[in-house]
């Protein structure tokens, strides 16, 4: 595979795509397909972006030497620092300039959002002091790849907030987080050893794995409190969530935890299409 597909992560990838489908479900029939287009293009090279910006800072930073799970770019010398840092800037710029179409349509304050989003980004590995080494990358996740995107993506659409719109945010942010959390948890004895304490460092093993299981919890019961009946479609995907809860809590870790990311995301992408589903023929 191409050692930049690879950079890029495309496990990740639903993180974006979902809030996106769901939002833009919940707009209904007046759909745009215009805004709904480049609100998915900003969500992706965002997330595109994220990957590669981590990938950098780690790799420099070594906390990425001898990892436990996929090959990193910078760490492997698969490529040189620079060259990743580029592709970082590069993907945040395709996001900045879809952003900045968005806020032209809609409100300046789309841009606003969209530079928080990028600093965040960075700042999540990069710098001097980190705010992911302090675990403090689940709370920027489940605002940034759940609120933000989601209530994001249907002003962009209605140029409304409502409270179900923030409702329907929280799923994707606590699926989102999820990702991140298995992640954590796979790399937690290295993340230890380096200093990067991380929310898995931080409240210990068994506990990370808890909480992985109370955000997958989190997405199902947030999507019953919309109220809508049709969203009880999302239970279709509670075998999936009960499944992989299980292989988390049965304690595998390090190479073991790889495929459950996988598994994460694609519970994402599952719980995301029947969401939509379920807020399309309300």
């Amino acid at each position: 595979m191409n050692k930049w597909i690879l950079g890029a992560r495309p496990r990740t990838l639903p993180a974006a795509v979902a809030p996106v489908i769901v939002a833009t479900a919940l707009v209904g029939a007046d759909f745009n397909w215009f805004r709904a287009a480049l609100a998915l293009k900003v969500a992706v090279w965002l997330q595109i972006g994220v990957n590669f910006a981590n990938d950098y800072s780690d790799g420099v930073k070594g906390t990425d030497t001898d990892r436990v799970g996929p090959i990193r770019l910078v760490a492997s010398g698969l490529a040189s620092a620079a060259s990743v840092k580029a592709a970082a800037f590069v993907s945040f710029a395709i996001a900045s300039v879809a952003g900045t179409w968005l806020a032209i349509l809609t409100s300046p304050l789309l841009i606003v959002v969209g530079v928080a989003a990028i600093a965040a980004a960075w700042g999540y590995t990069g710098g001097k002091n980190p705010y992911g080494y302090r675990g403090l990358g689940e709370l920027s996740v489940f605002l940034f790849f759940g609120v933000i995107a989601t209530m994001g993506t249907y002003y962009a659409q209605t140029e409304e907030v409502t409270l179900l719109s923030f409702i329907i945010s929280i799923p994707m942010g606590a699926l989102s987080c999820a990702i991140l959390a298995i992640n954590n948890l796979r790399d937690r004895p290295k993340d230890e050893l380096v200093g990067k304490l991380t929310i898995a460092v931080r409240i210990d093993d068994r506990n990370a794995r808890r909480m992985y299981v109370v955000l997958l919890a989190l997405a199902h019961l947030a999507a019953l409190a919309t109220l809508i009946p049709t969203t009880l479609i999302t239970l279709l995907a509670l075998p999936l969530s009960i499944s992989i809860s299980r292989q988390v809590l049965s304690g595998i870790s390090g190479k073991e935890l790889i495929p459950i990311l996988g598994k994460t995301g694609k519970l994402q992408m599952v719980f995301a299409i029947l969401f939509a589903i379920g807020l399309g023929i309300q």
